[in-house]
């Protein structure tokens, strides 16, 4: 295996595992900045790292009691939290989505919700964000370390290559957020964060699957139904269908209600 092929492997799972994980980060970060609430950034920001330093813990118990192998139970109680989390952000922000009724309690109710429970919900959703990601890319990095003559410059240049990418794909976001009108921004993160957590939701489902704990009944869907990442089965399709019920429910009540924190 040349040096090459070596380092594009190696930038690709990190590209692949991160790029998730990024986007999510990114999403609420650019909200929070265009909300004026930058306190927030630091719970975040902290969540991610102290993901990258538990994925490596957890990639190193995985290697020696689960030979390499991930367990589906702790993924699936993984994505059932994160995707709660989600969804909550999500709900958080499409309630903000008034710039005048935003602008009018930033310096009362925001910095409030962030200082308190938001802040909290923040660094959770990017702690599993990136820990869901995370223990999977350490694994996967020390298998291609073990086939291909250890951690080597050229697996490491390759790591460099797909961080830099990231960090770059990281500022162009945050810069094109900073100058879209604030209703679009957090309508688009608010979806966004939902779709996320639909998936995690059917990412879940589909681990209790593979465990035999759910019965498995495939459902006829389109194609980009399957590529956008989702499980294409009833039970999967069941869930989701019952939490997007619920949230419209809940949207549909807390909108008469005015926003407090």
């Amino acid at each position: 295996m040349n040096g090459m092929s070596i380092s594009l492997q190696s930038g690709s799972i990190l590209l692949r595992e991160g790029l998730e994980a990024m986007l999510i980060i990114t999403a609420l970060a650019a909200a929070l900045r265009r909300g004026g609430v930058e306190t927030g950034l630091r719970p975040l920001y902290l969540g991610a790292g102290l993901a990258v330093l538990a994925s490596i813990a957890a990639g190193v118990v995985f290697q020696l009691y689960f030979d390499g192998n991930h367990n589906d139970l702790i993924e699936a109680g993984v994505m059932i939290v994160a995707a709660t989390l989600m969804l909550y952000m999500s709900g958080w922000l499409f309630l903000r989505q008034d710039p005048k009724a935003w602008k009018a309690g930033i310096e009362r109710s925001a910095r409030r919700a962030v200082s308190s429970g938001t802040a909290v919900s923040m660094g959770m959703v990017a702690f599993l964000a990136v820990f869901r990601e995370g223990a999977e890319t350490v694994l996967f990095l020390h298998a291609l370390a073990q086939t291909s003559g250890g951690w080597t410059l050229a697996l490491l240049t390759g790591l460099a290559g797909a961080a830099v990418l990231l960090a770059a794909l990281y500022a162009a976001m945050q810069w094109l957020a900073l100058r879209l009108p604030l209703r679009p921004l957090f309508l688009v993160t608010s979806a966004f964060l939902f779709l996320m957590g639909m998936r995690f939701i059917g990412g879940a489902v589909q681990e209790l699957q593979e465990q035999t704990i759910l019965p498995v009944d495939s459902a006829a869907v389109p194609d980009w139904f399957i590529a956008l990442g989702f499980n294409p089965t009833w039970e999967a399709i069941l869930a989701q269908a019952a939490i997007a019920l619920l949230a419209a429910v809940s949207m549909a009540w807390l909108s008469r209600r005015p926003v407090t924190a």
